[in-house]
């Protein structure tokens, strides 16, 4: 394995973002729902482990969809940032089912409100020591992190319909949680599993090289970037998709979140018993020094992956293009066990469904 294999595997077999089952019993929560739906049969169509859940209410049309994300961490050196980005990564989880979100509600916890902390790059430390940081009380921190989440349901016309707030926090990271609900427009959910082999995967929207914390993590970049919270592209990004939805031709959907491209291709290709192949030189980029690995597993935000059949690409990269997004195929499925990604002709990285015994012996001691 080189670096970026390991990087990537260790965040698909071994990250708790990646593997939550062996944080939650999910046999349990399957045994609950189960004892339930004899009450309200047919309520859950998708339960526990794709990007969101989507229900029905009983005796009522339509179906809907829901999830909950947290951004905890990233609210120490960035809380506006990571607070909307929060946010819009939920909306886009949501989204990603076949859904546009409607809904918000958000949960925040701090430390009391006269606290003083830090925030900024040694925010973790609780001290400066990099001259960049900025001291403000817990208040100040908790007035950022409310615009942002006020600031991307604004831009992407999602009620803000509740919550809860605590200020009986002690650590140095506040806690920030979002659940986002929203309407079923697709005719059935597009879950994260690929559906065929020469499937095209389509990008859509540009990839840059912040929210790179699975590089920094694995030593090949020396700063830790969050994620830039956008706006405008987040609009333009979901309008897009549900351009896309309407045609009736999209098959699989993915986030591009945690890992980036390199997670939403592999667990979609896992999950689907298949195999892909992606040139990471055809992703539209936004910097001009974006390295490959940069490409594959930086997590920017506004950007969502789709998978069509080929004689569907041109109508489905019309509608997408329709609303001002820029979308182009980057890879395809196929009947391999792997995914391999390349760079202008250079093998970058190669991704085994199934890691041999001594892979993962040895991804478990870099855990």
């Amino acid at each position: 394995m080189n670096t970026i294999e390991k990087a990537l595997m260790h965040a698909l077999f071994f990250h708790l973002h990646h593997n939550i089952d062996k944080a939650i019993d999910f046999q349990a929560l399957e045994a609950l729902n189960t004892k339930v739906s004899k009450i309200f049969p047919d309520a859950v169509v998708v339960g526990p482990g794709d990007d969101a859940a989507v229900f029905k209410f009983p005796e009522t049309d339509g179906t809907f969809v829901a999830k909950m994300e947290s951004h905890c961490s990233p609210c120490v050196p960035r809380p506006y940032d990571a607070a909307a980005t929060g946010a819009g990564g939920a909306m886009r989880d949501v989204l990603a089912m076949g859904a546009r979100p409607i809904f918000l509600l958000n949960f925040i916890g701090t430390r009391p409100l006269q606290d003083k902390v830090i925030v900024g790059p040694c925010g973790f430390d609780g001290k400066c020591t990099c001259g960049n940081c900025i001291e403000m009380t817990s208040k100040e921190r908790v007035d950022l992190m409310v615009k942002g989440l006020n600031d991307m349901c604004k831009a992407m016309d999602v009620f803000i319909i509740g919550g809860g707030f605590s200020t009986s926090f002690s650590d140095i990271v506040p806690a920030v949680v979002v659940s986002v609900i929203g309407k079923l427009i697709t005719p059935k959910p597009l879950t994260k599993p690929a559906k065929s082999a020469g499937d095209k995967f389509i990008l859509i929207g540009e990839t840059g090289n912040d929210g790179n914390d699975t590089l920094y993590r694995a030593g090949l970049v020396e700063e830790m970037r969050p994620a830039v919270a956008l706006f405008e592209e987040e609009r333009q990004i979901m309008e897009s998709a549900l351009a896309a939805f309407r045609t009736g031709k999209v098959k699989s959907c993915s986030d591009l979140g945690a890992a980036g491209i390199g997670a939403a291709v592999c667990e979609s290709a896992r999950y689907g018993g298949l195999g892909a192949m992606v040139d990471l030189s055809k992703v539209q980029v936004k910097v001009d020094d974006i390295t490959p690995e940069e490409i594959m597993i930086c997590e920017t935000q506004g950007r969502m992956a789709v998978q069509v059949e080929e004689k569907d690409v041109d109508e489905i990269l019309t509608a997408i293009r329709s609303k001002g997004a820029k979308a182009e195929v980057i890879g395809e499925m196929n009947d391999d066990d792997k995914q391999v990604f390349e760079y202008q002709g250079k093998t970058i990285a190669v991704i085994p469904n199934r890691p041999s015994e001594g892979d993962l012996e040895e991804l478990a001691l870099g855990a």
